[in-house]
């Protein structure tokens, strides 16, 4: 069977990618591995699931009715929320048709002779299509340590990333959480009030800001949808893809009091705009200091214990260096009596028995084990297919010293394959929404512009490559980021690459490259008939 194109995955990403490759008059197939839409949060269902960006500034802003029809009832719209919205969106543009649910992508080959791309899946589907599009998402490679003896435990035991869709009951439970990054941060809080008793292991502490979460006040709804074209502009030309207000201002150049009110109006406001109180949070090491010590002041405030406390307070990385957390009573779930924090960092996990989990220092006996332990983010997904290229090069093989891409959109030797919000891009780093219609936009655009001149395949020039990865890098150096061993560098996975991977220097100024390669006939890409 043959398509125009193939896209894997209905996320965000995907979905969107169908609608406008519909609109050009292409036939589609797209391969999800779930049995839904949604993507990312199709699969995260764990209690308390929570997006980081504020409802108003997490939808698309293709279609007007869509923004003006649909509904917010959070702040920060929680998981459930997320997944009807996608939902919506599938039905409103009768997206499924399309869609083959329960379906995973194994492997893709470039046919040199006929420039057509061989789309392999677990069911059985062999598929040619001229172009192959991954929306396969940035955190969608969940990922468990291979501690020893984990498949002894006796009891049920879950990744965040791939929770059960008709829940966990906690109740009367004793049950470890294996991590403490964003996932975990939001899922303690709501354990603990279930659970008999949680025994969290902590290896790295993380910072993390409240979310002040609150129902959507009708009045802010209202006024976002009458100024959306604004604000939708506003995002766009930002540096994450945000409304919050970014001050510009040095934190070393005020005085001690006035930073502390800056600090102080920004935590009661609550969500990830407190890392912009100060134009030099992420690069100055002093500057970042001062906000970490902000935070870790705040974390004093609220745990009882002065022990507890200072194992909760991060000190081996730059506040913001990795994705900061936004949360709903975590610190404080802390002071209850049915919760215990295990420093793994001073006593690490030397194996998963039939009845819990054992340190160097002694057992811990639990019915139920959570794994917050993360992705194998970025690359994991991509890499997870068997992607072969032009002259039989995989792309696992081209990146086995970490990611090259150029723009995030292509890597030299595989014509006509295009990523959605790749390494190189600044994905992660952004508003995903925001970045993802950018990516979209943009390759419909060059679909569109291949056809109409008839130029059958488009690929990276290996030096525009080169030059982009080297800026990547480059302007990652400038910044506080490559201090932290984060998901961003690759430093939770071991055996693979060090290396940056998504773009710092921020959306507004990459969605102004990407224009002006387009605007030169796709400048740094070759084109061939």
């Amino acid at each position: 069977m043959r398509f125009d194109a193939v896209v894997v995955g209905a996320g965000f990403s995907g979905m969107y990618m169908l609608h406008r490759l519909r609109g050009l008059g292409l036939s589609v197939r797209v391969f999800e591995t779930g049995d839904g839409v949604g993507g990312t949060w199709y699969w995260n269902r764990y209690p308390g699931a929570r997006c980081d960006v504020q409802s108003m500034e997490y939808s698309y802003s293709f279609d007007d009715r869509l923004e003006q029809e649909w509904e917010w009832t959070e702040r920060f719209p929680s998981q459930p929320e997320i997944l009807r919205y996608a939902d919506h969106v599938a039905d409103r543009f009768d997206l499924r048709r399309d869609i083959q649910f329960g379906t995973r992508v194994t492997r893709a080959a470039y046919d040199e002779a006929t420039g057509l791309w061989r789309v392999e899946t677990d069911r059985g589907d062999v598929v040619a299509a001229r172009y192959l599009i991954s929306a396969v998402g940035c955190l969608s490679a969940a990922r468990v340590p291979a501690f020893p003896g984990a498949e002894s435990f006796r009891g049920p035991r879950f990744h965040t990333g791939r929770w059960p869709h008709d829940g966990v009951d906690f109740s009367g439970l004793r049950v470890a959480v294996i991590g403490t990054g964003s996932s975990g941060i939001q899922a303690i809080p709501v354990i603990a009030g279930q659970a008999e008793h949680v025994t969290v292991f902590q290896r790295t502490p993380n910072y993390s800001v409240p979310a002040h979460n609150r129902p959507m006040e009708p009045e802010y709804q209202g006024w976002a949808k009458a100024n959306y074209p604004d604000l939708r502009r506003r995002m766009r030309e930002s540096h994450a893809g945000l409304l919050g207000e970014f001050n510009s201002t040095s934190a070393l150049e005020v005085s001690d009091e006035e930073r502390t009110r800056e600090f102080e109006t920004r935590w009661a406001k609550g969500g990830i705009s407190f890392l912009g109180a100060y134009g030099d949070i992420a690069v100055n090491p002093r500057a970042n200091e001062l906000a970490a010590e902000f935070v870790r002041s705040k974390i004093r405030e609220i745990v009882g214990d002065p022990g507890t406390a200072e194992l909760l307070s991060p000190r081996d990385h730059p506040i913001g260096s990795k994705r900061i957390c936004v949360d709903t009573g975590y610190y404080a779930t802390y002071n209850r009596p049915n919760v215990t924090l295990a420093d793994v960092r001073a006593d690490p996990i030397e194996e998963i028995t039939p009845t819990g989990v054992r340190t160097a220092a002694g057992r811990h006996d639990v019915d139920m084990i959570v794994y917050a332990t993360g992705y194998d983010a970025m690359t994991g997904p991509l890499l997870g297919m068997d992607i072969t290229g032009k002259g039989g090069l995989s792309l696992r093989r081209k990146w086995e010293a970490g990611p090259r891409t150029y723009l995030g959109l292509m890597s030299a030797g595989f014509p006509n394959l295009f990523t959605i919000t790749g390494p190189g891009s600044p994905s992660v780093l952004s508003n995903m929404i925001v970045s993802i219609e950018q990516h979209v936009d943009w390759i419909a655009g060059c679909v569109a512009w291949l056809r109409e001149r008839d130029v059958a395949a488009i690929d990276a020039d290996p030096l525009a490559e080169d030059a982009w990865t080297a800026h990547v890098n480059e302007v990652a150096q400038f910044t506080l980021y490559p201090q932290a061993d984060s998901w961003y560098l690759g430093a939770n996975v071991p055996g693979k690459p060090r290396v940056f991977m998504p773009y710092v220097g921020g959306v507004g100024a990459y969605r102004l490259k990407c224009e002006q390669v387009a605007a030169d006939g796709y400048e740094g890409f070759v084109l061939s008939s």
